[in-house]
């Protein structure tokens, strides 16, 4: 008896240890179609920046601009899907109904800087995000496209903020938005001084005022929402801390790092119960064809590239 019981435990210690990172790991589907304005350097270098990043954090990250790739059992391999400088309407129904259940059953969504000018006729999109698209400045002998300003960070308790001070000074193409954030329930990371800069916006807007959020998260539809509208620019990547605050938002919409950011029902979206890195000429970063305003077509880029698999690890 005693000789059986010690081959059993031998043969137990020579078993090799369970690979228990393979079952930690998440995945993230970088969607980076356009139908309107492109920003080219943007979706290069963001995407780049985000492989990268996922790469040292435990992520394997797929990139695509192919509205195929949302369907429900492709979906189901990712914790979250980053919509990397959408802009026009880069879904159809099929895909709408399938991000739907994807986000309903838990998952989540990250919108990077021209991701609130997308989708402007699906009222439930917008509502993810939280707040759409207005304008920028660029007003022609009157203000910058791109300017520097000061944010105030207001709340240095998350993975896309804690490495961050009291204010940050960067420049950005700064957007206005057509809503406060706030109204749809978003908790607000970072807000931008207007006293710092000069906000008035291409197509009329006077700027948002003293409370001009740039930044937020927020829980819908049993999912998770995280949205920057910072990252015009390719050389912005190149900025460790945008990095860290980027993939510091990924992580927190895949569930990866702490989610603080819920405040009930709002807009028909029920409540969820319960990072580890000068002047460029104006335009850059992006193909235009006229007016500066997300809005308007520009050269549409249809191209639906197959999906591109970075890593495929056991889940």
């Amino acid at each position: 008896m005693r000789a059986l019981l010690l081959a059993v435990l031998l043969a137990a210690l020579a078993l090799p240890p369970r690979p228990a990172a393979a079952a930690e790991r998440h995945g993230a589907l970088i969607f980076s179609r356009t139908e309107a304005y492109r920003h080219t350097e943007c979706i290069a270098r963001g995407t780049s920046a985000i492989r990268r990043m996922g790469a040292r954090n435990g992520f394997f990250v797929d990139a695509t601009e192919d509205p195929a790739a949302f369907r429900r059992r492709k979906l189901a391999r990712y914790d979250v899907v980053v919509f990397l400088c959408t802009t026009g309407d880069v879904l159809g129904p099929r895909a709408q109904r399938a991000f739907k259940r994807f986000i309903r059953a838990g998952g989540g969504y990250a919108g990077i800087h021209a991701a609130s000018a997308s989708e402007s006729g699906w009222p439930w999109y917008r509502r993810l995000v939280g707040a759409r698209f207005a304008d920028h400045p660029g007003i022609p002998g009157v203000n910058a496209q791109f300017q520097r300003a000061t944010m105030r960070v207001e709340d240095r308790g998350t993975a896309a903020t804690r490495h961050l001070g009291a204010t940050w000074t960067r420049e950005e193409e700064w957007y206005n938005f057509r809503s406060d954030p706030r109204d749809a329930g978003a908790h607000v990371l970072l807000t931008v001084d207007e006293s710092t800069y000069d906000p008035r916006g291409h197509s009329g807007s006077p700027g948002m005022g003293r409370d001009h959020p740039i930044a937020w998260c927020r829980r819908v539809a049993g999912g998770r929402s995280f949205y920057t509208a910072l990252g015009h620019k390719g050389a912005y990547w190149q900025e460790r801390r945008l990095r860290r605050h980027v993939f510091g938002g990924i992580r927190m919409a895949a569930g990866a790092a702490p989610f603080r950011c819920g405040r009930g029902p709002v807009g028909g979206m029920a409540r969820d119960p319960g990072v580890r890195d000068r002047g460029v000429p104006r335009c850059a970063g992006a193909r235009r064809g006229g007016s500066s305003s997300h809005e308007h077509l520009h050269r549409p880029h249809r191209a639906e590239l197959p999906l591109r698999r970075v890593r495929r690890p056991a889940r």
